[in-house]
């Protein structure tokens, strides 16, 4: 049983979650916080092992909040569930530690898949959002190299190595392991352990966190 925690300023998009959620089997929700600060002490309180994050919250907004559950519980995964999608939101949600990005119309089969994934520790987005990242967020200069270019990842982290730069790439671009693997010819055991020393590297713990950091500039 996923425990789950959602955190939405609104009563009514709470209590609709609650519903959906509680039509699962998989899923118990353990609690609701009405704002950002309420949140952070309901995880310490409760233990979830997802929260469901707004992002625009009174008190303490969705990062703010994120960044404080994740510096106090590491383990807890931060699901951002929101109406926005522009490059600044998407940007300050994984920066703060958020595993995976939803918009609020997403429908409730893809909502208990991305719980279910980011229990188990796999970064998940919104197909558009998901496309925003592969692009980098905005459109680069043609004179100016992609950011997920494996030869430019090397010279901006430059205590990778060349695999690891190609399959930081391929990660950046919202790759899963199982096709990272197919395109590098490698095991799906190699690529964790590429993907898990690179984290390292990066002084970084989610996939999201290094997709923010490889895109971010």
């Amino acid at each position: 049983m996923i425990r789950v925690l959602v955190a939405d300023d609104q009563a009514i998009v709470r209590d609709g979650l609650v519903t959906v959620l509680d039509l699962s089997d998989e899923v118990e929700v353990v609690g609701q916080a009405a704002d950002g600060a309420e949140a952070v002490r309901l995880v310490d309180e409760l233990q979830p092992d997802v929260v469901l994050m707004d992002l625009r919250m009174p008190v303490l907004d969705g990062p703010g909040a994120t960044a404080r559950i994740l510096g106090e519980r590491p383990g807890t995964r931060v699901l951002v569930l929101t109406t926005f999608a522009d490059d600044a939101s998407i940007a300050g949600a994984l920066r703060a530690g958020a595993i995976g990005y939803l918009t609020k119309d997403a429908g409730r089969r893809e909502l208990l898949a991305a719980i279910r994934a980011a229990a188990e520790g796999q970064a998940v987005f919104d197909p558009a959002v998901g496309a925003r990242l592969a692009a980098g967020f905005a459109p680069e200069p043609e004179s100016e190299p992609a950011r997920t270019d494996p030869a430019g990842l090397r010279a901006r982290f430059p205590v990778l190595t060349a695999r690891e730069a190609e399959v930081l790439a391929l990660v950046a671009e919202g790759r899963a392991n199982p096709e990272i693997a197919a395109a590098l010819f490698l095991s799906t055991t190699t690529v964790k352990s590429y993907v898990n020393a690179i984290l390292a590297k990066l002084g970084t713990t989610t996939r999201a966190q290094a997709i923010a950091l490889v895109l971010g500039g």
